[in-house]
């Protein structure tokens, strides 16, 4: 297990790194806005399988280095999950900005190092979220080969964020001021890149899950194909059976014959 301090770089010869962006699987602290439709407990017994199977998807891919970045508090936590093979690194300073800026700063190559060294391959990182588990590893290699091309990588959101960024080099600005989780989030982040003159590919749109409704979109995908995340697929299975049975005792606990 490694400390926050311990930040050991794995695949040191990879020029590709994937970094989750990630919190210590703890009551209250994650996935808040299914709080309504969700006990605290099933909100975070949900988060721990879409973390590990978001992990394994990670790992899935070839002959790339993969990373959590997380608060520095939950670095220990997250360790343990992990296992050996994924570097878990403590952000830092508060909030998801502070996060990618952090992903950035820790992974991107010296830029004086890069000066001198124009032949050396440019490592390329993306960050992305831990909740992606539905994702096609075909999307995580395309936007690899987008940065490839371009200074930047966003990967939009149907709701006006984005769950997917990348560079290949550290821009302190990028992820500057609020906005961050809104509905303005990719219009932000598109603005600083043009304001900092950096060309931007895009990976496919795709959604988060963040309500009920994308519970309910994301349990109708995976039971055509719940290899893709099966530890989420059953607790989906589990949450539909449970919210059928509620809704069935629901109706005949009103009298009805």
């Amino acid at each position: 297990m490694k400390s926050s301090s311990e930040t050991v770089v794995r695949s040191p010869g990879s020029d590709r790194v994937l970094v989750i962006m990630a919190k210590a699987p703890r009551p209250g602290t994650v996935k808040t806005r299914l709080a309504p439709s969700l006990s605290s407990a099933a909100v975070t017994a949900f988060y721990c399988c879409l973390l590990e199977d978001t992990l394994t998807l990670a790992r899935s891919l070839r002959d790339v280095e993969v990373a959590i970045m997380c608060p520095d508090t939950d670095v220990n936590e997250l360790a343990q999950l992990a296992g050996s093979e994924v570097s878990v690194v403590a952000q830092k300073g508060e909030g998801l900005a502070a996060g990618l800026t952090s992903v950035f700063a820790h992974f991107a190559p010296d830029h004086q190092k890069e000066d001198h060294q124009r032949d050396a391959r440019q490592r390329r990182i993306i960050a992305f979220n831990s909740d992606s588990p539905h994702l096609p590893r075909s999307v995580l290699e395309a936007g690899f080969e987008t940065l490839a091309a371009h200074d930047v990588v966003v990967g939009p959101t149907h709701d006006g964020g984005y769950y997917l960024v990348g560079a290949k080099a550290s821009h302190p600005t990028l992820f500057a001021g609020d906005g961050m989780g809104t509905s303005s989030a990719l219009e932000r982040l598109l603005a600083r890149t043009r304001a900092l003159e950096l060309s931007v590919g895009y990976a496919d749109p795709f959604y988060d899950i963040d309500v009920a409704d994308d519970l309910t979109r994301l349990a109708e995908e995976l039971r055509l194909a719940p290899a893709r995340a099966p530890r989420t697929a059953r607790w989906l299975r589990e949450w539909e059976l449970a919210t059928e049975h509620s809704r069935t005792s629901s109706r005949t606990g009103t009298g009805e014959l």
